[in-house]
């Protein structure tokens, strides 16, 4: 049962983490203004488009980035205020246990991270999309991509390989496809150029050759100028990074996961990364919120200036090593999951042994 004591501390929580947040947005607004302010007018991009557009789903994006680092010094805060004022040992001097206090800290921490569940799996990639599309029309110098030695499996047995891949006219050049069903090949395609249509979902084959072979290894050739046929693969495969994985939702990553493993496509470990980060961010307000209430509930002299500091400290060390930790699965050093939950899990021991010392 929720009594009065739980709802004053989960409303100082939730509070102080959302007026945090609103400061941090505010300067993050104002600082990208004054960087950008420039581009905008010169490319004479509407306010509209500027507030609903960007803003509107750029400040969001950044916030949940950081939200960890926010929940621990929200809890840093407050608690050092409440240690200071004595509330923390009134709490305790009335027979209620070190143990109970943590209950209301808990269920806060649990309200922040459902929200930063639930946006990372389906409200932030659809803001990351529209965010991406205004930056993508108002950047007329976007760089040129090329793919170059490409090579994916469609289905099962069905392989694809390309000299290169132009993002410029969405052609690939030296194009074949094998047909490797039951262990023998049944055909084999080439073409000079195979270009996708991104209306129709249509690659145009030019100057193709297509050799069938019959059980008894006869070939039979076909060629032609050109050729209109569909397979199960976009442009998009070909370019698959951060910004347009962050686009998808929960099951559109799923989907894309399935794929890459089937393809042996390289890029999944970024999709991997994506998956587990929008699991253990949320995760990570559980542990942050008992390390810093762990660190608080004791007076010290100089206030709350030392708890800030260390929380601080802590903070960003988090976010660095969350960071960091992602060049593991980069250089195929770690799995996703093991890589991108080891803050976690080392945040976790020290979580623990503070909780363990904290009533002591």
């Amino acid at each position: 049962m929720i009594r009065r004591l739980d709802w004053y501390i989960i409303r100082k929580f939730l509070v102080t983490f959302f007026m945090s947040l609103l400061f941090l947005a505010i300067l993050i607004v104002v600082f990208d203004i004054s960087e950008k302010i420039e581009d905008f007018v010169r490319k004479d991009v509407p306010i509209h488009e500027i507030v609903f557009d960007y803003y509107v789903n750029f400040v969001p994006f950044f916030i949940n980035q950081y939200s960890p680092m926010f929940v621990f010094l929200t809890v840093i805060f407050f608690t050092s205020k409440m240690t200071q004022d004595s509330e923390v040992v009134a709490m305790l001097s009335s027979g209620i246990s070190y143990h109970r206090i943590v209950r209301p800290y808990i269920l806060a921490a649990a309200v922040i991270a459902t929200i930063s569940l639930v946006a990372g799996m389906w409200i932030l990639p659809r803001a990351n999309a529209t965010r991406v599309q205004f930056e993508q029309k108002y950047n007329p110098y976007r760089k040129v991509k090329m793919g170059h030695d490409m090579h994916y499996k469609l289905e099962n047995d069905v392989f694809v390989y390309f000299e290169s891949f132009s993002a410029y006219n969405n052609t690939a050049y030296n194009f074949t496809m094998e047909d490797l069903h039951g262990g023998r090949m049944h055909s084999k395609l080439e073409a000079e150029s195979a270009q996708y249509d991104t209306v129709s979902g249509v690659w145009k084959l030019r100057n193709y050759f297509i050799r069938d072979f019959d059980a008894g290894l006869q070939d039979h050739i076909r060629s032609g100028r050109q050729l209109d046929t569909v397979f199960s693969m976009t442009r998009d495969d070909f370019f698959r990074n951060r910004y347009t994985i962050q686009q998808l939702n929960q099951r559109e990553l799923n989907e894309l996961i399935k794929t890459q493993h089937m393809r042996g496509d390289a890029s999944v470990n970024m999709s991997l990364i994506e998956k587990h980060n929008r699991f253990s961010l949320p995760i990570s307000a559980f542990i942050l919120t008992i390390i810093g209430l762990s660190l608080c509930t004791k007076k010290k002299r100089g206030g709350m200036g030392w708890n800030l500091a260390a929380g601080t400290a802590l903070g960003f060390s988090y976010i660095l090593f969350m960071q960091f930790s992602e060049m593991f699965v980069i250089t195929d050093t770690l799995p996703a999951q093991v890589a991108v939950w080891l803050p976690n899990a080392l945040y976790a021991i020290i979580a623990v042994v503070l909780y363990i010392k904290a009533p002591k």
